[in-house]
Protein backbone atom coordinates (compact mmCIF):
# COMPACT_ATOMS: atom_id res chain seq x y z
CA UNK A 1 0.00 0.00 0.00
CA UNK A 2 1.10 3.54 -1.05
CA UNK A 3 1.54 5.53 1.59
CA UNK A 4 -0.92 8.63 1.56
CA UNK A 5 1.38 11.52 1.09
CA UNK A 6 2.56 10.55 -2.36
CA UNK A 7 -0.49 11.00 -4.26
CA UNK A 8 -0.30 15.12 -2.23
CA UNK A 9 2.14 16.30 -5.24
CA UNK A 10 -0.23 14.91 -7.99
CA UNK A 11 -3.12 17.36 -6.66
CA UNK A 12 -2.93 20.83 -7.22
CA UNK A 13 -3.44 23.97 -9.45
CA UNK A 14 -1.98 23.95 -12.93
CA UNK A 15 -0.19 27.13 -13.15
CA UNK A 16 0.09 29.56 -15.96
CA UNK A 17 3.30 29.35 -18.22
CA UNK A 18 6.23 31.47 -17.13
CA UNK A 19 7.38 33.70 -19.69
CA UNK A 20 11.20 33.93 -18.57
CA UNK A 21 14.19 34.71 -19.99
CA UNK A 22 16.96 31.60 -21.07
CA UNK A 23 19.60 32.99 -19.20
CA UNK A 24 20.72 31.55 -15.87
CA UNK A 25 22.83 31.90 -13.21
CA UNK A 26 24.06 28.12 -14.14
CA UNK A 27 25.69 29.33 -17.71
CA UNK A 28 25.81 26.42 -19.05
CA UNK A 29 28.18 26.07 -21.96
CA UNK A 30 28.46 25.13 -25.46
CA UNK A 31 29.93 22.00 -24.84
CA UNK A 32 28.55 20.98 -21.32
CA UNK A 33 25.04 21.04 -23.33
CA UNK A 34 26.17 18.35 -25.55
CA UNK A 35 27.92 16.27 -22.97
CA UNK A 36 24.54 16.86 -20.18
CA UNK A 37 27.16 18.03 -18.02
CA UNK A 38 28.93 19.85 -15.86
CA UNK A 39 29.52 16.85 -12.99
CA UNK A 40 31.37 17.21 -10.12
CA UNK A 41 33.31 14.14 -7.83
CA UNK A 42 31.78 12.72 -5.33
CA UNK A 43 34.09 10.76 -2.95
CA UNK A 44 33.69 7.07 -1.79
CA UNK A 45 32.78 7.16 1.71
CA UNK A 46 30.36 5.83 4.63
CA UNK A 47 27.35 7.60 6.06
CA UNK A 48 24.56 6.76 8.47
CA UNK A 49 21.26 7.07 5.65
CA UNK A 50 18.07 7.88 6.44
CA UNK A 51 16.30 9.53 9.86
CA UNK A 52 13.56 10.72 8.85
CA UNK A 53 9.96 10.57 11.37
CA UNK A 54 8.33 8.07 8.68
CA UNK A 55 8.36 4.47 8.66
CA UNK A 56 10.11 4.26 5.21
CA UNK A 57 12.78 6.50 6.39
CA UNK A 58 14.02 4.60 9.38
CA UNK A 59 15.91 2.46 10.69
CA UNK A 60 19.00 4.92 10.23
CA UNK A 61 21.78 2.55 9.02
CA UNK A 62 25.40 2.24 7.63
CA UNK A 63 25.58 2.67 4.47
CA UNK A 64 28.98 2.85 2.15
CA UNK A 65 29.62 4.33 -1.65
CA UNK A 66 32.04 3.94 -4.44
CA UNK A 67 33.50 7.41 -5.61
CA UNK A 68 31.28 9.10 -8.57
CA UNK A 69 30.33 11.79 -10.49
CA UNK A 70 27.49 13.79 -10.51
CA UNK A 71 25.52 16.18 -12.40
CA UNK A 72 25.82 19.66 -10.56
CA UNK A 73 22.37 20.62 -12.43
CA UNK A 74 19.57 18.98 -12.86
CA UNK A 75 19.41 17.60 -16.71
CA UNK A 76 17.90 20.71 -18.74
CA UNK A 77 15.36 21.11 -21.18
CA UNK A 78 18.33 22.32 -23.46
CA UNK A 79 20.36 19.69 -22.54
CA UNK A 80 17.56 17.01 -23.75
CA UNK A 81 17.01 18.39 -26.89
CA UNK A 82 21.10 18.76 -27.60
CA UNK A 83 21.03 14.37 -26.74
CA UNK A 84 17.26 13.42 -28.14
CA UNK A 85 17.28 16.03 -31.62
CA UNK A 86 13.70 16.91 -30.35
CA UNK A 87 11.98 18.97 -27.66
CA UNK A 88 11.50 17.52 -24.74
CA UNK A 89 8.01 15.81 -23.74
CA UNK A 90 6.79 19.77 -22.20
CA UNK A 91 8.80 22.36 -23.69
CA UNK A 92 7.49 25.90 -22.37
CA UNK A 93 8.56 29.29 -21.90
CA UNK A 94 11.05 28.66 -18.77
CA UNK A 95 13.64 28.11 -21.68
CA UNK A 96 16.39 25.68 -22.14
CA UNK A 97 18.41 26.37 -19.00
CA UNK A 98 15.39 25.14 -16.67
CA UNK A 99 15.05 21.46 -15.44
CA UNK A 100 13.17 18.95 -17.94
CA UNK A 101 10.28 18.08 -16.62
CA UNK A 102 7.32 16.01 -17.70
CA UNK A 103 9.86 12.99 -18.20
CA UNK A 104 9.12 9.62 -17.01
CA UNK A 105 11.52 6.89 -16.04
CA UNK A 106 11.22 5.34 -18.34
CA UNK A 107 11.92 8.65 -20.60
CA UNK A 108 15.43 9.07 -18.41
CA UNK A 109 16.34 5.60 -19.96
CA UNK A 110 15.77 6.26 -23.21
CA UNK A 111 17.99 9.77 -22.75
CA UNK A 112 20.91 7.80 -20.98
CA UNK A 113 20.44 5.55 -23.88
CA UNK A 114 21.80 7.80 -26.52
CA UNK A 115 23.48 9.88 -24.33
CA UNK A 116 25.50 6.77 -23.53
CA UNK A 117 25.78 5.46 -27.39
CA UNK A 118 26.89 9.28 -28.33
CA UNK A 119 29.40 9.43 -25.27
CA UNK A 120 30.64 6.06 -25.00
CA UNK A 121 29.29 5.38 -21.99
CA UNK A 122 29.14 5.21 -18.52
CA UNK A 123 25.77 7.81 -18.00
CA UNK A 124 22.87 6.29 -15.53
CA UNK A 125 20.69 7.83 -12.53
CA UNK A 126 22.47 7.74 -9.45
CA UNK A 127 21.08 5.41 -6.46
CA UNK A 128 19.01 5.96 -3.92
CA UNK A 129 21.96 5.66 -1.15
CA UNK A 130 24.26 8.37 -3.84
CA UNK A 131 21.66 10.72 -4.44
CA UNK A 132 21.31 11.34 -0.26
CA UNK A 133 25.04 11.10 -0.01
CA UNK A 134 25.71 13.65 -2.80
CA UNK A 135 23.06 15.77 -1.60
CA UNK A 136 24.35 15.75 2.09
CA UNK A 137 27.67 16.85 0.39
CA UNK A 138 29.07 13.50 1.19
CA UNK A 139 27.14 12.22 3.87
CA UNK A 140 28.60 13.75 6.60
CA UNK A 141 26.17 17.02 7.43
CA UNK A 142 22.83 16.28 9.15
CA UNK A 143 21.54 19.58 7.70
CA UNK A 144 17.84 19.26 7.01
CA UNK A 145 17.77 20.04 3.52
CA UNK A 146 20.79 20.01 0.67
CA UNK A 147 23.34 22.02 1.64
CA UNK A 148 21.59 23.53 4.49
CA UNK A 149 18.53 24.70 7.24
CA UNK A 150 17.70 27.27 5.13
CA UNK A 151 15.54 26.27 2.78
CA UNK A 152 14.77 29.58 0.97
CA UNK A 153 18.49 30.03 0.47
CA UNK A 154 18.48 25.98 -1.45
CA UNK A 155 15.17 25.26 -2.51
CA UNK A 156 12.43 26.43 -5.15
CA UNK A 157 9.14 25.30 -3.32
CA UNK A 158 5.91 25.71 -2.76
CA UNK A 159 6.84 28.53 -0.73
CA UNK A 160 9.22 30.85 -2.90
CA UNK A 161 8.43 29.24 -6.47
CA UNK A 162 5.60 31.36 -7.79
CA UNK A 163 3.67 28.26 -8.74
CA UNK A 164 6.52 27.45 -11.40
CA UNK A 165 9.86 26.27 -12.00
CA UNK A 166 12.71 27.72 -12.63
CA UNK A 167 16.24 27.82 -14.45
CA UNK A 168 19.04 25.57 -12.78
CA UNK A 169 21.57 27.01 -10.56
CA UNK A 170 19.82 30.02 -8.69
CA UNK A 171 19.84 28.98 -5.64
CA UNK A 172 22.43 28.28 -3.03
CA UNK A 173 25.06 25.00 -3.72
CA UNK A 174 25.37 22.31 -1.19
CA UNK A 175 28.99 21.33 -0.09
CA UNK A 176 29.93 19.79 -2.90
CA UNK A 177 28.79 22.70 -5.44
CA UNK A 178 26.15 20.78 -6.40
CA UNK A 179 22.47 22.62 -7.12
CA UNK A 180 18.80 22.00 -6.85
CA UNK A 181 19.03 18.77 -4.93
CA UNK A 182 16.23 20.25 -3.11
CA UNK A 183 13.06 21.90 -4.82
CA UNK A 184 12.66 22.66 -8.69
CA UNK A 185 11.87 19.06 -9.76
CA UNK A 186 11.47 15.62 -8.24
CA UNK A 187 14.61 13.45 -9.29
CA UNK A 188 14.45 9.86 -10.52
CA UNK A 189 16.70 7.42 -9.27
CA UNK A 190 17.15 4.38 -10.35
CA UNK A 191 16.00 1.89 -7.31
CA UNK A 192 12.72 0.09 -7.27
CA UNK A 193 11.01 1.19 -4.39
CA UNK A 194 10.84 -0.54 -1.28
CA UNK A 195 8.89 0.73 1.98
CA UNK A 196 10.75 -1.56 4.08
CA UNK A 197 14.06 -1.84 2.47
CA UNK A 198 16.08 -0.06 5.15
CA UNK A 199 15.62 -2.27 7.16
CA UNK A 200 17.85 -4.88 4.96
CA UNK A 201 19.48 -2.46 3.20
CA UNK A 202 23.11 -3.98 2.42
CA UNK A 203 26.08 -1.75 3.50
CA UNK A 204 28.28 -1.61 0.44
CA UNK A 205 26.34 0.27 -2.64
CA UNK A 206 23.18 -0.84 -2.07
CA UNK A 207 21.21 -0.87 -5.61
CA UNK A 208 17.50 -1.23 -3.84
CA UNK A 209 14.67 -3.82 -4.51
CA UNK A 210 15.01 -5.79 -6.38
CA UNK A 211 12.00 -5.52 -8.23
CA UNK A 212 9.00 -3.61 -7.56
CA UNK A 213 5.73 -1.35 -9.17
CA UNK A 214 7.10 2.50 -8.35
CA UNK A 215 10.68 3.90 -8.80
CA UNK A 216 12.07 6.29 -6.59
CA UNK A 217 12.03 10.31 -6.27
CA UNK A 218 14.23 12.21 -4.22
CA UNK A 219 14.35 16.31 -3.88
CA UNK A 220 10.81 17.61 -3.58
CA UNK A 221 9.59 20.22 -6.44
CA UNK A 222 8.50 23.73 -7.24
CA UNK A 223 4.72 22.69 -6.30
CA UNK A 224 5.48 20.95 -3.18
CA UNK A 225 5.51 21.79 0.57
CA UNK A 226 9.26 22.81 2.19
CA UNK A 227 9.19 19.57 4.17
CA UNK A 228 8.82 17.10 0.59
CA UNK A 229 12.61 18.71 0.42
CA UNK A 230 14.07 17.06 3.26
CA UNK A 231 17.11 15.23 2.60
CA UNK A 232 15.31 11.92 4.01
CA UNK A 233 12.15 12.28 2.22
CA UNK A 234 11.35 9.09 -0.06
CA UNK A 235 8.70 9.87 -2.68
CA UNK A 236 7.47 6.73 -5.59
CA UNK A 237 6.07 7.05 -8.65
CA UNK A 238 5.41 4.72 -11.56
CA UNK A 239 8.08 4.54 -14.16
CA UNK A 240 5.80 5.63 -16.68
CA UNK A 241 4.66 8.81 -14.81
CA UNK A 242 4.88 11.88 -16.73
CA UNK A 243 3.97 15.11 -14.01
CA UNK A 244 4.82 18.22 -14.53
CA UNK A 245 7.50 18.34 -11.54
CA UNK A 246 9.49 15.12 -12.69
CA UNK A 247 12.91 15.13 -14.04
CA UNK A 248 16.65 13.83 -12.83
CA UNK A 249 19.99 14.39 -12.75
CA UNK A 250 22.55 12.06 -14.17
CA UNK A 251 25.57 10.23 -12.38
CA UNK A 252 28.86 8.36 -13.76
CA UNK A 253 30.33 5.79 -12.18
CA UNK A 254 34.28 6.80 -11.66
CA UNK A 255 36.90 6.65 -12.83
CA UNK A 256 35.50 7.61 -16.26
CA UNK A 257 34.43 11.45 -15.95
Amino acid sequence: MLKPKYWVGVVGVMCALWVASTSSAAGLSEEETRMAGPFVRVPAGCFQMGGGSHYDEKPIHEVCVSAFDIGKYEVTQGQWKAVMGTDPPVYDACGDHCPVKSVSWDDAQAFIRKLNAQQGGGYRLPTEAEWEYACRSGGSRLEKYCGGEDVDNLAWYDGNSGGRIHPVGQKGANGLGIYDMSGNVWEWVSDWYDGYYYENSPRENPQGASDGFFRVVRGGSWRNCRESARYHNRYVNDPGDRRNDLGFRLAKSFPPH
